[in-house]
């Protein structure tokens, strides 16, 4: 966990400043992609949701020791004005600036303190298999999330993709994939629950494709409750992978639910795909 340990020290020494994904990544030596998708195993959010969180939580306790001057604090946590900061700070707390600074207590108020690693939750995988795969093409139903580890609104999309098996006229084989893709330095992604397709001719309105091209994937798989999966996201971009001297491809990280997993109970075990670039190729960053 090298990399994010660095780029909470980076944070924790800077976070009163500007501060962009690039930043803490050049300081982390890692590339954007990786280090967004490890911080996000590790804490649960994405770099800039921590920042943004951390800022605030300073800012409250300002406002609780009797700042009179709203507007100076809103400034300090990198906000142009009173309207913005009031509206992310009631978005994150569900309160007011100005509230706290009347009742001068932040003990109601859920802070986001500076992270330690030490209570990441974290589970040793099997030595995965490099695998090169043939071009896919995958349909199914794609939603948009702010990112986080434990994304709330996927198991109810699976429920919603559900409906659609068996109505796709194209599809090949049983198998189902998530697919994560359009990650953004904010904390975007976008999350694909489908299947593999010969062709998208006569797909059910309301469903999207998506092309994957050829590519070699470390494959593993996480045979716990798929309500754990974070803790082996966790172990792959923190452990396996800084110590595989492989390099992590900038494209779309995969699921895969085979026979082995039952969507009833979400037990069985499923695949993670790791999208790599040159096996042969050590990392560089």
């Amino acid at each position: 966990m090298e990399a994010v340990r660095k780029a909470l020290w980076f944070v924790e020494a800077h976070f009163s400043s500007e501060l962009t994904l690039q930043e803490v990544a050049e300081c982390a030596e890692v590339s954007r992609f990786y280090l967004l998708r490890a911080f996000g195993a590790a804490t649960g959010m994405s770099i800039m949701q921590y920042v943004r969180a951390r800022r605030l939580s300073e800012a409250a306790r300002q406002l609780a020791e009797g700042s009179h001057d709203i507007l100076t604090v809103a400034l300090d946590a990198g906000y142009n004005s009173h309207e913005a900061f009031t509206r992310a700070f009631r978005d994150l707390f569900n309160v007011t600036p100005d509230s706290i600074r009347r009742q001068q207590s932040v003990e109601h108020l859920h802070l986001v303190e500076a992270r330690t690693m030490s209570t990441a939750p974290i589970r040793k995988l099997e030595s995965p298999r490099i695998e090169a795969r043939e071009a896919m093409l995958i349909a199914g139903l794609s939603e948009h999330y702010q990112f986080s580890a434990d994304a709330a609104g996927i198991p109810a999309q699976w429920q919603r993709f559900v409906s659609f098996l068996g109505r796709i006229a194209e599809q090949r084989g049983k198998d189902t994939f998530g697919v994560v893709y359009n990650t953004d330095d904010e904390g975007g992604m976008d999350y694909l629950s489908g299947v593999e397709v010969t062709g998208v001719s006569q797909l059910p309105p309301g469903l999207n494709s998506m092309r994957l091209p050829a590519r070699q994937y470390a494959i593993f798989f996480h045979p716990d409750h798929v309500a754990t999966i974070r803790a082996s996201w966790n172990y792959i971009w923190n452990e396996w992978l800084p110590q595989s001297r492989l390099e992590l491809a900038d494209a779309p990280i995969l699921e895969h639910y085979d026979q082995r997993f039952n969507p009833r109970t979400g037990a069985g075990g499923v695949e993670l795909w790791v999208p790599l670039d040159d096996v042969g190729t050590a990392r560089s960053s």
